[in-house]
């Protein structure tokens, strides 16, 4: 039976229902329609994988050779169990661009002023983006693991632990996802979107553990770099994976990474959810 939120989308127009249950709802159903849409766009899926395989290939084969840990000595086979933490960090963030793409095209073609217009949860929409957008990047996660496991990088503390590393990615992507939708509300264009969703991830990606170890940055950025959400993820992922190359920093939030990551995200997610919705409210097409 169709219900209320899918007749209203499809032009009929139901009396409003409240409540949690039925915001929860309201999402599930714009969440299905975007991945629907993304069945219905696989380029969006393809493209989206080959950026982070990519690097993975690169890092490993090209760079790995030359990168030295401390304690440790050069070589690929040791560097790509130090990168795989912040290849998957750096693509779950990046999939933000994706997600202020994807809203500042529904705005640009007055789809999101037509959600405003039915009797449907405030946030549904943007819940329903970000949630579709998480299911995306799960999928990403998994093919790129099969990737890093073709090219030698290994698990040694075990399955749970393994999918614990994995679950504070994704509950980093779903925090960034919601930098995204404010992103993607803010501006008139797609192209805008997508430079916009970019931009700012390169220096936070790039400042941090991900690559290179902290300690050979200068002084006054290596507290930027302990102190970044994306660092605190990479470390805790990496103490997970089990994949830990030479001595952690004696800093609080490397000690404590998990921690760090989790209150990280939740306050990305409290606060930009927050603006996001209302800016939801007042935006225009």
């Amino acid at each position: 039976m169709t219900t209320a939120t899918e007749h209203a989308i499809g032009g009929a127009v139901p009396k409003q229902r409240r409540g949690a249950a039925a915001t929860l709802h309201d999402s599930w159903v714009v969440a299905k329609r975007n991945l629907r849409r993304m069945t219905r766009i696989p380029e969006i899926v393809v493209f989206g994988l080959m950026q982070p395989v990519m690097f993975v290939l690169l890092f490993s084969y090209v760079m790995g050779g030359a990168i030295q840990i401390p304690g440790t000595q050069a070589s690929s086979s040791t560097y790509i169990q130090f990168l795989m933490a912040g290849i998957f960090a750096q693509t779950v963030t990046f999939a933000t661009a994706g997600a202020s793409a994807g809203i500042a095209e529904d705005m640009s073609k007055g789809l999101v002023d037509r959600f405003r217009s039915l009797p449907m949860a405030r946030s549904a929409v943007l819940v329903g983006r970000t949630l579709a957008d998480l299911c995306q990047t799960a999928f990403t996660l998994v093919v790129l693991a099969l990737v890093a496991l073709a090219v030698g990088w290994r698990i040694h503390e075990g399955l749970l632990s393994a999918l614990g590393a994995f679950g504070l990615l994704l509950l980093l992507g779903y925090a960034f996802s919601w930098i995204g939708a404010l992103i993607g509300l803010s501006v008139r264009s797609p192209e805008a979107a997508t430079s916009a969703g970019l931009i700012w991830l390169f220096p936070l990606t790039f400042i941090s553990n991900a690559f290179v170890p902290v300690s050979s940055m200068p002084g006054w950025l290596q507290g930027i770099a302990y102190w970044n959400p994306f660092s605190a993820t990479v470390q805790a992922c990496r103490d997970l994976f089990g994949n830990q190359v030479g001595p952690v920093d004696d800093v609080w939030s490397m000690q404590h990474a998990a921690l760090t990551s989790v209150l990280w995200s939740i306050v990305i997610i409290a606060v930009f959810a927050w603006l996001s919705v209302r800016k939801y409210r007042s935006a225009a097409a």
